[in-house]
This record gives structure tokens, sequence and C-alpha cells, in this order.
């Protein structure tokens, strides 16, 4: 019988914060990738190695983890004071289906760089050494980014001396300012907290009632208590990830809380819908040691964070819960700003399984309205492969 033949399609593989994933032009996809719907997804899960029912994504470009298992396409934008379009794919490791319901923090602090050395960014943009000032239209949410990009002799910089845990080895910073990051546009009614509340009371069949912070901002997240299910808020991954019964009990928080906020109309269908909304635990700060045996002092950090994606506990954060961290904790009373003493703040320190990490919100209030005008952060970015990536030709 006759075989097709693999195609070559021009990809760029890219650590982007504590994440990986594949990057793309949108013109370079083959054309009946180029617009949303079944080829692009197809075409996108193959690449990555997905379904996979071992869910190790041995052959393909993903490494089996959520933090990994991504692909983001980029085009000129066509919105106005816009540089590119930014769409980003979560694809499913073990299930046939690419998530396309949120944005990934991490990989943002790709784009600017992508989109630089792409050609997707007018020459006369670039400085020959300073910062380029890229605008990013997100499109999976419909909010802005604007990067900060470093650049050295006309060419984006990725070498330097930041260091971001979770990360092994140092790189040149890249800011990120996520503006006006309360969700307007999936399907949470419009505000930043859709149940109108700063705390909630979440019944979850065979756990109880739960406290919970319920948030828009950045991605949608659900934040509870880590006492009250049983934690400290200093766990590591082997702690949860290891333990099936406590996967399924973050997951049934997760669905009944989507159906709260409004993400989804029935428990049943958060299984169509991983990526969002996240959860999250938190706790007043205790020392512990992270997962690189770097000890964390609770002097140091202003609270803990332990964040589930993908259906397990994430080896550090995702950018867009650091955005929902930053957020709620600069609106008092909130459970994240109780868990970080209370008050007033414009920034914390938080501690995740990898470390620590420093977030900015700046919150007011307008009309009796919370309102957020950007949250910001640092991250970095490096190339790791560039060329084609090979997917067989009746692959999508």
């Amino acid at each position: 019988m006759a075989h097709v033949p693999q195609i070559k399609v021009p990809a760029t593989y890219i650590r982007g914060g504590t994440s990986k994933g594949v990057f793309f032009r949108l013109q370079d996809l083959p054309e009946s990738a180029r617009v949303p719907g079944k080829a692009r997804d197809a075409l996108l899960m193959r690449v990555i190695g997905s379904p996979d029912p071992y869910a190790k994504q041995i052959d393909g470009m993903g490494g089996a983890t959520s933090s990994t298992s991504k692909t983001v396409i980029i085009a000129k934008s066509t919105r106005p004071d816009h540089d590119v379009d930014y769409l980003f794919g979560q694809v499913s490791i073990d299930s046939a289906f690419v998530d396309w319901s949120g944005n990934c923090g991490n990989l943002s602090s790709a784009v600017g760089p992508f989109s630089i050395a792409g050609g997707l960014i007018d020459a006369s943009r670039i400085p020959e050494n300073g910062i380029a000032t890229i605008r990013i239209w997100q499109a999976n949410i419909g909010k802005t980014i604007i990067a900060h990009v470093p650049i050295t002799n006309g060419q984006v910089q990725e070498t330097g001396d930041f260091e971001l845990d979770g990360v092994t080895f140092p790189a040149a910073e890249v800011q990120l300012e996520f503006m006006d990051p309360a969700a307007e546009e999936d399907g949470a009614g419009g505000s930043m907290f859709p149940t109108g509340n700063l705390i909630d009371e979440l019944d979850v069949p065979g756990i109880g009632v739960l406290k919970a912070t319920m948030i828009n901002a950045g991605i949608p997240t659900i934040f509870v208590e880590a006492e009250a299910i049983g934690y400290t808020g200093t766990e590591l991954q082997e702690a949860i990830n290891g333990d099936a019964k406590a996967m399924a009990r973050f997951e049934t928080i997760r669905a009944h809380g989507a159906v709260r906020m409004g993400l989804i109309n029935h428990v049943d269908e958060a299984a169509k819908r991983q990526h969002t909304p996240k959860v999250a635990f938190v706790a007043r700060p205790k020392d512990y040691v992270s997962s690189s045996g770097k000890p964390v002092s609770a002097a140091d950090i202003d609270l803990l964070v332990r964040a589930m994606s993908m259906g397990k506990l994430h080896h550090a954060m995702m950018g867009t819960a650091a955005v929902a961290i930053a957020t709620a904790a600069a609106i008092p009373g909130t459970l994240v700003n109780q868990a970080a003493g209370g008050g007033t703040r414009n920034a914390v320190r938080f501690g995740h399984p990898s470390g620590t990490l420093r977030v900015g919100a700046e919150a007011s209030q307008e009309n009796g309205e919370w309102v957020v005008k950007k949250a910001i952060m640092s991250r970095s970015a490096r190339v790791l492969m560039e060329g084609f990536v090979r997917v067989p030709g009746d692959a999508f």
C-alpha cells in the first residue's frame, strides 16, 4: 500500500518562563490549519504527540506535562495599536482535544522575542541596543500584554543573569505587563468576581463547604485555604500527583467552582475544559525546602501558593495564575490577601514548589467595584531549537 510522506512545517521550540512550547507563524501553517477548526487541532495534536494513552508524548514534541504540552500561533495584528496577535493552544496529553479557553502567562514572555526574530515587527520599532516594547493582543481572552524585550546589537538578547525559580539556568529578563487582566469575555459575566463576592462558600460533594475566592484575572482561578483541604501549603509535586484520590478531589472542586463562576453549565462539562479554571490553595508563610533542595524562609515570602494545572500540581506557578495571585492579593478581603497578612498591597512574593516569585498589581475601587489596571511580572525566554517540525501528511 502507498504511504503518505511527512510534511515539514516551519516552527520554533521555545522555553518561556517555566513552560515550553512549539511556536508557529500563522503564515507558515498548512492552509487548512490557518483557520480555527478540526484541521488545526489535529495538526497541533500530532506535533505535540497527542492523544497518547501512555501519557508520555514520545512520538511528538510534548514533554508529558501541562507545562510542556503547549502550542502558540503568532500573526501580525489586525487590531489598532497592537503589533501581533497571540493564540495559545493547550494540548491535552491523553485526550483528543486542544483547549483554547485561556492564555499561558509563561509562554507570553516568548511572544515578543519570537515575533521580533520572525520578522513580524517593523524594523523601525527595534532599537540597536535597549528595550523593544511589543504590544501583544492575547486572542484567547481578548486582552493586551505589553512585553519589554532586551535588544543587543539589533538582536533579541536571550542570555543574561536573571534567575527564575523553576528554571535551571539564568537568562535575559523579559518584563510583562498584563493590562486590565480581569476577564470580560470568557462567559463569566464580565466581572472580576463573577459571583459578586470576594469570598464564597462552595459546597463540594464529598468534601463539604469550602471558603473560596473565585476570580477572573489572568486566568479564571479558584482559591481555597490549604488547611481546609488537609494541606499546609508547603507541598511539593509528589505529595499530590502520586495521590489519585487527591487529584480527583481537586477536579471536583474545579468542576463545581467552574459552574459557580458561570464558565460551564454542568460539572460534566469540566472534562472538556481542562485548562480553565485553575484551582490553587493558599496559606500563611512557613519555612520549607523547594524541589531543588533550596530552603525557602517564611521571612522571605508573604504567602504560600500551590496550583493545579491540567489535573496535577504545577512544578512552579503558571504565569496566568501568578496574575490572578497578584490581583487577588491587592484586594483586601480575598483569601489570597488574608493569607498574605491582609491590608493594602501592590506586590507580593509567594512561595511555590520550585521557590519564590514576586508579582505586582495595581488595584483600585471605582463605583464600588474593584478594578485592576495591570499586573506586572518578570520572566525569561530562550529559543531551544528552530527549523521544521515534521508530521505525517495525512495527520490533519
